[in-house]
């Protein structure tokens, strides 16, 4: 994974993870089939346990609930609950057989979803929460066609249940409505994306025109015109103008950031108070947001551990519902009679549905995903939440992740007297004179800065492996590194510099030290990681010194001259030792390690390496974000164990008493009453997922 081939011109300095400098978000490479392969995952998706409501959105269940409740209230007002006449009850001759009438279409139309998710799990061989709701409107709604049949019959009455069925009925739906409708507010990050993206653009025309175009048939090369506090239309760069871009949906920094021609920005973006002309690089599947949307939905759609152990325990208790109603059934029999023994043994089929089991993790995932995204991390993993809480290692890399990447000469030393300083710096800006790396830009703008000229050379060739060489004068000249020419000089390199040694006639003649300044939220990240037990260890391409002076700084260990092997073998071992590592890299160079990590954070989007390697991707190059991870993934496993307790803990205290367990000293549970519990239950925890906060960003 070397990438010296691409950049060879530049491995004199060292740094593999330099090239990241090159990738800042701006650059979207190939992209591959990321789109079908997310689609494809997508399409597998199951909704974890929900299958039976994967055909009805909030909308479609609110109309349901609000269709069947005059018919629930009509049924409720003309039966009597548990058999007592209520005083808002009236009845009349002939009421039952109207009622069971009523029944019989409430049951057809409302009870649908159920029963279509009952036979959805029955399919799956996963029987749960939507076999055993059909179970309990089952069992009561026969039974209690069975009473008006038999009243008529033999001329005895027997009490029905229609009261607690068209409650429960009822209850179900309001229930599923409200859970519905928190699971679309808690996954409402595509959605708010989508709504960044303008519907039409002004295209710029050859003869400086102006056509409004709809984005969707917008094409790469195409320039665009966009009016102050316009949303951008299309991933491009700036040919023209220069403004303030808000980027802070797209990739959690809240500040304007200022753009001019050459810079790149994000389609969905705010453009401040400047006309820009933007020339198109991504359009349609291709473009940032595009990726985003496509991340979050398959991270939505991926089972946790946590989500995996509760549908594991939801079909559990389908299993104990059913053999604790045959039992309480049994029971009430022997000891009570028909009706008793029905009332129970709907009750414990109705509050053993697992709902607020089901929901517990979905809900904390599809609100943590939504909070991460508006922080610009995007977890594409949902287990690398989970796994990371319980790290014990961070691998960091340096430029860029840690330091700001932004390159400065520090130093110009001298080792021939027959050279003047100036002369020196003229050669070293001669010999980078023809890149536009930015560690060469520097030494170009330092020589700019001392009004020195840079030295005419005849010839520069690319050195593989090393550096660059050239001849000028007819003299040969070389700038490599320390590690490429081999002898120890004596010079005090600054601490967290970078060497690069001129070279003469295999004589070094002189040498630049290059600095890179550490980040304002750096520091605060190795507290964090410490404070969590996290080992962090840098490990970079750079060299020995300026590997050290950074990592003294930060008080953490440090691996120097790291080629991407040294760190997939690093990971590889730590993780022989039965440690979890975190790696954080830039997803071109550190793809293998980040792809071995339990957990992969690629710092910077728009690579496919870097989409395809991570479990986590951070749209910006801010080490606050990892911290923000960190915080992430701690509160989001602390919801699902809370919600995991409730919804278990629940549904296990719930069942003996819906049996007749503690019947005998007065305590009961009606099968309404039940309903109405299990609804509360289900919005207990789809109240805590939605408590769910990251404290605010701290940025230095």
């Amino acid at each position: 994974m070397n990438n010296n081939n691409r950049y060879s011109s530049h491995s004199h300095h060292d740094y593999d993870d330099i090239d990241k400098l090159k990738h800042e978000h701006g650059i979207t490479d190939e992209h591959g089939d990321h789109k079908d392969k997310n689609q494809e995952h997508h399409a597998g998706h199951d909704h974890s346990g929900h299958s039976g409501h994967a055909h009805h959105h909030h909308g479609s269940f609110k109309e349901l609930f609000l269709k069947s409740l005059p018919l629930g209230i009509v049924i409720m007002l003309l039966s009597p609950m548990y058999g007592f006449e209520l005083p808002f009850q009236f009845i009349f001759p002939y009421s039952d057989i109207v009622v069971a009438i009523l029944s019989t279409i409430l049951i057809i139309y409302g009870g649908r979803p159920f029963y279509q998710g009952a036979v959805d799990e029955f399919k799956q061989k996963e029987p749960g929460m939507m076999t055993l709701v059909s179970l309990g409107l089952s069992a009561s709604y026969l039974y209690s066609i069975y009473a008006v049949i038999i009243t008529y019959v033999t001329g005895e009455h027997v009490m029905d249940f229609f009261f607690e069925f068209a409650s429960l009925l009822l209850i179900m739906l309001l229930g599923h409505w409200i859970e519905m409708k928190a699971i679309g507010e808690a996954g409402d990050a595509q959605a708010a994306l989508a709504k960044l993206v303008p519907k039409d653009a002004h295209v710029v025309l050859e003869d400086d025109s102006i056509e409004t175009r709809p984005v969707a048939d917008l094409k790469i090369g195409d320039l665009i015109r966009v009016q102050a506090g316009e949303n951008v239309p299309a991933d491009g760069t700036i040919e023209r103008g220069e403004s303030r871009v808000n980027e802070a949906l797209l990739t959690g920094e809240s500040k304007a950031v200022k753009k001019g021609p050459g810079d790149k920005v994000i389609g969905g973006s705010t453009n401040g108070e400047g006309v820009l002309y933007i020339k198109v690089n991504e359009t349609g599947d291709q473009s940032f947001i595009s990726q985003v949307q496509n991340l979050i939905s398959q991270a939505q759609s991926q089972p946790s551990r946590a989500e995996n152990i509760a549908q594991k325990v939801a079909g559990w208790l389908f299993y104990i519902a059913v053999i604790v109603a045959l039992i309480a059934f049994v029971v009430w029999m022997i000891i009570g009679d028909i009706p008793t023994a029905v009332t129970f043994t709907i009750a414990t089929l109705v509050i053993a549905c697992p709902h607020a089991l089901g929901l517990a993790i979905p809900l904390v995932t599809a609100r943590s995903t939504s909070l991460g995204a508006s922080r610009g991390l995007l977890v594409k993993d949902r287990q690398a939440l989970e796994i990371a809480q319980d790290a014990d290692v961070m691998i960091l890399d340096k430029t860029g992740t840690l330091t700001t990447g932004a390159f400065k000469v520090l130093d110009v030393e001298l080792f021939n007297n027959k050279y003047k300083k100036e002369e020196i710096i003229a050669l070293l800006a001669g010999i980078e004179g023809g890149s536009s790396h930015p560690i060469a830009q520097s030494i170009i703008s330092f020589a700019e800065q001392q009004d020195i000229r840079p030295a005419s050379f005849d010839s520069i060739d690319v050195i593989s492996g090393a550096g660059v060489e050239g001849k000028a004068g007819g003299h040969r000249y070389q700038l490599i590194s320390q590690k490429a020419y081999g002898r120890n000089l004596d010079i005090d390199i600054p601490k967290g510099a970078t060497l690069s040694i001129l070279v003469e006639n295999d004589d070094a003649i002189g040498a630049v030290a290059l600095g890179d300044e550490l980040k304002p939220t750096s520091k605060e990240l190795i507290k964090v990681l410490k404070k969590n037990n996290i080992q962090p260890i840098m490990a970079t391409g750079d060299n020995e010194k300026a590997a050290q002076g950074v990592a003294e700084y930060l008080e953490i260990e440090y691996r120097s001259n790291q080629s991407p092997q040294d760190k997939y073998e690093l990971v590889k071992t730590l993780k022989e030792e039965g440690k979890k590592v975190i790696m954080v890299g830039d997803g071109i160079n550190d793809a293998p390690s980040l792809a071995l990590a339990d957990v992969g954070i690629a710092v910077g989007a728009g690579t496919q390496v870097a989409l395809d390697s991570a479990d986590v991707i951070l749209t910006q190059s801010d080490p606050g974000d990892i911290e923000s991870f960190i915080e992430l993934a701690h509160k989001t496993t602390r919801k699902m164990k809370q919600n995991l307790f409730w919804g278990a803990g629940y549904n296990f205290i719930a069942i003996p008493l819906a049996a007749g367990i503690l019947a005998p000293i007065g305590i009961t549970l009606s099968p309404a009453l039940g309903a109405v519990l299990m609804s509360v239950s289900t919005v207990i925890v789809a109240i805590n997922a939605m408590l769910l906060r990251l404290d605010p960003k701290n940025n230095g």
